[in-house]
């Protein structure tokens, strides 16, 4: 046999042989993914029957523990109110209702008030002694008399109510106008009386001062010279003060009394240095020296 036909026949059976490899390794390539894919399926298919599986052996086990645990005692009947338990439960789902034997009992906080408590004090009347050294005794008394004595009650019953504060004011306003306007004697007794019946009032020492004054401007010196005494004695840091020790040391000149009127100079210098009244008493003073 000739070689160089068969060599051409060998190289074409070769040519005509490759094609046919490539189209069998292509078909082979996708049948092998068909192949994982199917298998990884059943690979998930798998595990999720085991999973099944382990739940119902866990659900059997313990369907398996309920049944062997021996049966309660008997209890008394629950009453009408309370819940029955539910017939039956899937196992494995946790339990929501409360048990049979046990009663659901809603406490109410009580409405009744608190316990009172005594509060109540016995009154017990002070002595005698000890009611004496807070009650001052009435002028014209001993001060021995007892407590609910006569005098004292009707002392108490006498006490004059407190004025209106605007009255007052009105009242005291009224009389110095009355000095003003030439009234002198009506003023004088509107102020004096202003001052008896109001002695605590803000102005009280005021109405004294100018009831001096117009006493001075009726010519009655002794009786100007009594108002500023008693004016300097009851309101000894009033601010009519230091006024109404000059005008009494006017008024001792005036009744020839200069060692008096002297004495009241100099206490007001020494007793109010610096302010004008003051001065006014150091000017007296060198006129009053011999």
């Amino acid at each position: 046999m000739p070689v160089r036909p068969f060599l051409f026949r060998l190289f074409a059976a070769v040519a005509l042989s490759a094609p046919t490899a490539c189209a069998t390794t292509a078909a082979s390539q996708t049948e092998v993914g068909r192949l994982e894919a199917e298998v990884r399926t059943l690979r998930a298919s798998q595990a999720s029957l085991l999973e099944r599986l382990e739940r119902l052996e866990n659900r059997d086990a313990v369907a398996r523990a309920r049944s062997a645990a021996p049966a309660p005692a008997a209890k008394p009947a629950a009453p009408a109110s309370a819940k029955p338990e539910a017939a039956s439960a899937e196992p494995g789902e946790a339990l929501s209702l409360a048990p049979a034997e046990l009663t659901v009992v809603r406490l109410k906080p009580k409405k009744e008030p608190a316990p009172r408590i005594n509060t109540a004090v016995a009154v017990v009347e002070p002595d005698a002694d000890q009611m004496e050294m807070f009650i001052s005794p009435v002028e014209g008394s001993s001060g021995t008399g007892s407590v609910g004595s006569p005098s004292a009650s009707t002392a108490a019953r006498m006490e004059p109510p407190e004025k209106d504060p605007d009255i007052l004011d009105a009242e005291y306003e009224r009389a110095v106008a009355m000095l003003r306007t030439g009234n002198v004697e009506g003023g004088v007794e509107q102020l004096t009386r202003f001052a008896a019946e109001n002695p605590r009032h803000p102005r009280a020492d005021n109405a004294l001062y100018f009831s001096g004054l117009g006493q001075m401007g009726l010519q009655d010196p002794t009786g100007a010279a009594k108002t500023f005494e008693r004016l300097i004695k009851t309101y000894p840091a009033g601010d009519a003060v230091q006024d109404g020790m000059l005008r009494l040391a006017e008024c001792r000149v005036r009744l020839n009394q200069a060692v008096d009127a002297r004495a009241l100079y100099t206490r007001v210098v020494t007793q109010f240095p610096g302010t004008a009244a003051a001065t006014q008493a150091e000017q007296r003073l060198a006129a009053l020296s011999p």
